[in-house]
């Protein structure tokens, strides 16, 4: 079994120590370790292209066309059989490479893209290397940490919640997850016995999980939090008592005991989690049906949307982004 682990931090600082101490338990229990300090590379910004898609659907294998580290990282990703992820809480979330690069793996790492560009390729008779890698399929775990210097929680509210963003399209299952916060109290993290003990367990429980079916290994975090499937504590409000998980999208019936605030999720409602394969093939039908409705729709505007178009053309565009663009 392999075990990956992604620093988002600074060489040899805090994320970096936080997740080698993770591998380390990894590599004692007899699995296989690599590291990748994500600074190092190059990840650019998805351009929303598409072209990801349109390879995947044509028959290819749906990676981002832009050239740069990130086909290193791909491969890194479909060896392993688990991943271990720090990252840096600067502004309430995670570094921006993390997103940039969950941004760019898209279509070709959502479980439900490569699910249903692999029935349609069976369908057509295609076999061997046409089909998509089946490496795509693997059951994969992650541990997560956020690492946040403010000793005030509510400034790195955002950070486990967007580095699930990294782990849910292609079905990574998070079975441990740390919000690191306080660092600049604590001062360094291997002043901190307890937080490195945690960590330790955290690649404990990843190295335990390798190679197992997704449903034989519960969440294994210290705090189970409000949501049931991400375990998290953030909820969306719309002036009634039906909230939402803004992690999952799933709703769950909100209820006051006394002081205590109580929230159910159905069964139901938590399948539909876009943690799990049906949130996720919930939405690509919805995006797969936006070109029967959005097609005809500019078809049918023609060249009086062109015209309207223009009237945005360069507007009160600064000279020195147009002198870059040429």
């Amino acid at each position: 079994m392999r075990v990956l682990g992604l620093s988002f931090g600074r060489k040899m600082k805090n994320c970096e120590i936080l997740c080698k101490a993770a591998l380390m338990e990894a590599e004692k229990a007899g699995h296989e370790v690599a590291f990748i300090r994500m600074i190092d590379m190059d990840i650019k910004t998805c351009t929303g292209c598409g072209g990801c898609g349109k390879s995947l659907d044509s028959g290819g294998s749906g990676r981002c066309i832009i050239k740069d580290d990130l086909p290193n990282i791909d491969e890194e990703f479909l060896k392993a059989d688990a991943i271990i992820v720090a990252a840096p809480v600067y502004a309430l979330g995670p570094s921006g490479q993390l997103k940039q690069m969950a941004d760019r793996m898209g279509p070709s790492h959502d479980i439900a893209f490569l699910t249903n560009a692999n029935e349609k390729r069976k369908a057509d008779g295609k076999t061997g290397g046409q089909l998509v890698d089946p490496r795509n399929f693997k059951q994969r775990f992650a541990g997560l940490i956020s690492v946040g210097g403010a000793s005030t929680r509510s400034w790195v509210s955002f950070g486990l919640a967007t580095m699930h963003i990294l782990c849910f399209p292609s079905g990574i299952k998070v079975i441990d997850q740390i919000d690191a916060y306080n660092m600049g109290g604590v001062g360094h993290p291997l002043l901190d016995e307890d937080l490195m003990g945690r960590v330790r367990r955290l690649g404990q429980h990843v190295a335990a999980a390798c190679g197992k079916p997704h449903d034989e290994v519960p969440f294994q975090g210290d705090e189970e939090g409000t949501c049931p499937v991400c375990h998290l504590d953030l909820l969306t409000v719309r002036g009634s008592t039906t909230v939402e998980c803004p992690l999952c999208g799933s709703y769950g019936h909100l209820s006051v005991e006394g002081d205590k605030v109580k929230v159910t999720f159905t069964a139901a409602e938590q399948k539909r989690s876009r943690l799990n394969y049906d949130g996720k093939l919930e939405h690509y039908t919805e995006i797969k049906g936006f070109g029967a409705i959005a097609g005809p729709k500019i078809r049918a505007a023609g060249d009086a949307l062109n015209e309207k178009i223009k009237t945005f053309e360069n507007y009160n565009e600064l000279k020195f982004v147009r002198e870059l663009k040429k």
